[in-house]
């Protein structure tokens, strides 16, 4: 048996193998060990006496330190091996903590190992020859029969390779970080110069479709058929903005608890138009009692609308779609059932593979190959999950599951709040003056005859910024609309001039922008956009944002004049 370790010495009691048979192979065997860890070349190992001067200095610590033993042994302490700085930083460090002043020197480095407290540092040696590396050192406190400190054992290993490995990775994650900022820097470009020219075709399509007088039966098909394949581009373009914007990391969601009902409702309303015209019967369920997710509001509506219009387009005809709610342990499943061809085993493991249309590229429905990727990746991202189920000939069942979320504490809209009532424009309206200041002339053309149809607005147009500053100060219009990629200084530059004076400060300036990516967005807003308008143009948001603005407008002015008359 063995008797309670005292400072690391084990006692063997008369009874001890190593004191019976075969005790003497023992005691060689453990002077080997002994002799073999000293003797190592892969540690330092350095003792000290109490006062912390070097009593031991191992072949190890040579090779490493490049001193040789009588050098250091009864001339110096492990403190003065190390980097002076970082032990003068231990002892403030240690004087801030406790409050009474340690001495830098081998006081601070042994200060925990002497109170049982195992230490491990991360500091520099320097060697004999003034070269430095870094070490991991591990310091012990030795204690004699008595407990009192005889002295302590330091431990120590080169570390340059992890610092080497560290050095790497922190460059390699920089380098990736530098180009995931231009990666996104080249989406937001080139989301602009794809939009700005769908702005053109778009919105003259709209035009076209709902001038006066009506365009005939050809036309109108005509018509649609460029909208539509107008819109498919959109499409594209969003979903592989999307797609790039997650896989960089730079997509921002904000969480929060979405009531079930109306993100179902919603839902509802934009899909079953388009599941009539192809004859697809849909079914909704009746949420009677409030339920909340925790997601992100918009996400998640494009998530169920995507799977939703999926469930359409590749329905057979007269077919149907169900949803159906479920609850789970502590979350809440989402399942749309269609009645489709349904998806081969093989099928549903490249299911969320980008660019994979299942062998459904020559079929009669267009589409990207994108949509379900994007949809998992967000349904991922806000801590949901998704899969599906088919079976060949009978159709499919795609779900999702979200976080169950509390109620939120709704707080009362204020009367007279813009944001809550958007009164319609009313008859016999006094004209008002819209500035949008835009270069490109086939925008202009497109928002001049969308004013057009408004009988309370008339449009002054600046092709620059500094001229739109100009224009702004000698008309003083009601509303400004504003690109940002403008020639000579930029949307912002130029509205955060007009933020400036105090004549044009109170003006609602709307953002009208093919910058369409969330960090600008994100980055319009916060330098104090009224709003922001991403192109192409929808006509019912613009016409929405356009009578908010004016609203503000007028408010603005009233209060203004109010203030004067009380002068």
């Amino acid at each position: 048996m063995l008797e309670p370790r005292t400072a690391g010495i084990v006692r063997a009691r008369p009874t001890d193998p190593l004191t019976q048979g075969g005790s003497a192979s023992r005691l060689v065997k453990a002077g080997a060990l002994q002799n073999a860890i000293l003797t190592s070349a892969n540690f330092s190992i350095i003792a000290t006496d109490e006062s912390g001067i070097i009593q031991l200095f191992n072949v190890g610590a040579v090779r490493m330190l490049g001193y040789r033993a009588d050098e250091v042994i009864n001339r110096v302490s492990p403190s003065d091996l190390h980097d002076p700085r970082e032990v003068t930083e231990r002892a403030e460090a240690l004087t801030l903590e406790l409050g009474t002043t340690i001495a830098p020197g081998f006081e601070a480095l042994a200060f925990k190992a002497s109170r049982e407290i195992e230490d491990i540092y991360e500091l520099t040696y320097i060697r004999k020859d003034g070269s430095r590396f870094p070490a991991i050192v591990s310091i012990t406190a030795l204690r004699g029969d008595d407990d009192a400190i005889i002295g302590y054992l330091l431990i120590g290993t080169d570390n340059s390779t992890r610092k080497l490995v560290e050095s790497e990775l922190h460059a390699a994650l920089a380098a990736a970080d530098k180009a995931n900022l231009a990666k996104s820097e080249f989406l937001s470009s080139m989301s602009h110069e794809l939009r700005t020219p769908l702005n053109a075709i778009l919105g003259f399509g709209q035009l076209l479709g709902s001038g006066q007088p009506a365009p005939t039966a050809v036309q109108k098909r005509s018509i649609e058929h460029i909208l539509k394949a107008g819109w498919y581009l959109l499409e594209l373009i969003n979903e592989i903005l999307d797609l790039a914007l997650i896989e960089s990391g730079k997509l921002t969601l904000s969480n929060e608890p979405v009531s079930l009902a109306e993100i179902v409702s919603e839902c509802q309303a934009m899909v079953e138009p388009q599941a009539r015209s192809r004859g697809i019967q849909m079914a909704f369920p009746v949420l009677g009692t409030p339920q909340f997710i925790l997601a992100d509001r918009t996400r998640v509506k494009q998530v169920l609308i995507n799977i939703l219009f999926n469930a359409i387009k590749y329905n057979r005809p007269e077919g149907s779609v169900t949803v159906e709610t479920a609850p789970g342990v502590d979350c809440i499943r989402i399942s749309v059932h269609d009645t489709g061809m349904g998806l081969a085993p093989e099928q549903l493991t490249q299911l969320f593979q980008p660019f994979n249309r299942l062998g459904r590229e020559s079929g009669p429905e267009e589409g990207t190959g994108i949509g379900l990727v994007v949809t998992k990746r967000l349904v991922d991202l806000m801590g949901g999950a998704m899969g599906a189920v088919s079976t060949v000939g009978e159709g499919s069942t795609f779900w999702c599951e979200f976080k169950v979320a509390s109620a939120p504490e709704f707080v009362p809209v204020p009367l007279g709040d813009v944001d809550a009532v958007r009164p319609p424009v009313p008859q016999g309206a006094p004209q008002r003056t819209l500035l949008y200041v835009e270069d490109n002339p086939a925008n202009l053309e497109l928002v001049a005859q969308l004013i057009e149809r408004r009988g309370d607005l008339r449009m002054v147009s600046a092709t620059d910024g500094r001229l739109g500053i100009e224009y702004a100060r000698a008309c003083l219009p009601d509303v400004i609309l504003m690109d940002i990629n403008l020639p000579g200084i930029n949307g912002i530059q130029a509205m955060q001039v007009l933020r400036a004076h105090p004549a044009t400060a109170h003006i609602p300036i709307i953002a009208l922008s093919a910058n369409a990516i969330p960090r600008d967005i994100e980055r319009g807003l916060e330098a104090g956009f009224f709003s922001y308008i991403t192109k192409p143009i929808k006509v019912a948001e613009f016409m929405d944002a356009l009578d908010v603005a004016l609203l503000v407008s007028h408010g603005a002015k009233a209060a203004a004049a109010a203030a004067e008359s009380s002068c």
